[in-house]
């Protein structure tokens, strides 16, 4: 079958058949396709789009370019994917929430890129804990801990790695079959009998419209579906940070000392729990959303999600007495000052992604793949929508690793907050589709 006759098919706007999307998939990844024909390819479906049938192909055949887990435990396997965002370290709390009631995730996470944090570059500021583990650790510790939060391996869904690279040097990442499809493949190969989509949308979501993030969340969960995962998306607001912080190191403490009861942010508080429900009640665990959500509630104040999260970071590889003494552990950047509101009002807009870019300034993101990111650097305290603030209020506190980079920093903040009149606020959970 010729490549670049399945291409032509394409771009003429003809529906690809099985065979067809799979010979595909088997040039991206024993590269028997160029790079200008896989470019080519991405970009006919960028323009002519693929049917609900063609996304659920293309996903299973990526899904099988490498290898697939298959779980045998005594309870669901479950996990969450996010389309990222700032201050979202969601994953960090609800793997071990879910765990603690009754579910398995084997949450398989990825790096930052641009203004969006990564869960793994999170993890990875725990001092010796293994992001990317070999196979027979990733099993036993989801087994014993019931959670593992991990990278992606390369035999998971190789074709999607490859093809990825090429779609974000030509344009085409923004389609939403491709989208769907990376995502679900990932996580079809990760052996989930049930997956939950956080989509996000607002200023600092890869999707900023709503209309646009509604689309993507129907075609995953209509896609999953169609290759045989159950699969329901919440649709979240990302119109500020969703955590009071935004970093590395500094979103590791924030999910602590909320698994522990120190400090819970409001909002992320209803997303982590609202998230949870809907794993819990997809998998069987419970009946309905509303349980879920109260078992998981329960979980977290008595305890039992915080000690699982510790279970977890040992087992891994990170300190024995990690969630007692984060504290001591987790990296901080040396220079720590606070960036005082100029006028006095109410936080009005708040640039979500210029609070992200703040970070990257910093050192704590990327601006390629290849960068490294420094773990302690970042910002917290940060105000949301609605806040009254006086002249000299602190906006936020910048972590930097020296005065350049805070300098940087403090320029990129005070873009990104404009003090005014109060906007109306409403539940950071939009939509629910199921």
């Amino acid at each position: 079958m010729l490549i670049s006759e399945i291409i032509r098919k394409k771009r003429d706007g003809e529906t690809l058949t099985e065979a067809e999307i799979a010979a595909m998939v088997t040039g991206i990844t024993d590269e028997s396709a160029s790079e200008g024909q896989v470019a080519a390819f991405a970009m006919a479906t960028y323009f002519q789009g693929m049917s609900r049938e063609e996304a659920a192909a293309l996903t299973l055949a990526m899904r099988d370019s490498g290898e697939v887990f298959r779980w045998d435990l005594d309870g669901p396997v479950v996990d969450k994917h996010s389309t990222g965002g700032v201050g979202d370290n969601v994953s960090l709390m609800l793997a071990p929430i879910v765990a603690a009631c009754g579910a398995y995730v084997p949450m398989i996470s990825g790096r930052g890129l641009g203004h969006t944090g990564g869960t793994l570059d999170k993890m990875e500021s725990i001092p010796g804990y293994d992001a990317v583990p070999d196979n027979e650790r990733f099993r036993k510790v989801v087994g014993s801990v019931g959670c593992a939060i991990i990278g992606q391996t390369t035999a998971l869904a190789p074709a999607d790695k490859r093809f990825y690279g090429i779609r974000d040097v030509t344009a085409t990442v923004e389609s939403v079959p491709l989208i769907t499809a990376s995502i679900l493949s990932k996580k079809l190969a990760a052996g989930l009998d049930a997956l939950v989509m956080d989509v996000k949308t607002g200023n600092g979501a890869f999707m900023p419209t709503y209309e646009r993030s509604v689309e993507l969340a129907e075609s995953i969960v209509g896609v999953s579906r169609a290759a045989g995962m159950p699969c329901n998306a919440l649709v979240t607001a990302m119109d500020q940070p969703l955590a009071r912080d935004a970093g590395n190191a500094v979103e590791v403490r924030n999910a602590v000392e909320f698994l522990t009861g120190v400090h819970r942010d409001v909002r992320l508080e209803w997303v982590v729990l609202a998230l949870a429900g809907e794993m819990l009640s997809l998998a069987g665990v419970t009946d309905d959303r509303d349980t879920g959500f109260s078992i998981a509630r329960a979980a977290l104040e008595d305890g039992r999600a915080a000690e699982v999260f510790g279970r977890m970071v040992a087992a891994l590889g990170g300190p024995s007495d990690f969630v007692s003494r984060y504290d001591d552990h987790l990296p901080k950047a040396p220079l720590v000052r606070d960036i005082a509101a100029p006028v006095e009002g109410h936080v009005a807009r708040i640039d979500t992604r210029g609070i992200g870019l703040a970070v990257v300034e910093l050192g704590g993101g990327r601006r390629k793949a290849s960068d490294d990111v420094d773990p302690a650097v970042g910002i917290t305290g940060l105000l949301d929508l609605g806040q009254a603030v006086a002249v000299g209020t602190p906006l936020c506190t910048i972590h930097a690793r020296d005065e350049a980079g805070f300098r940087a920093a403090e320029a990129a903040v005070r873009r990104a907050y404009r003090i005014g009149d109060a906007p109306e606020q409403g539940d950071p959970v939009l939509k629910i589709i199921d």
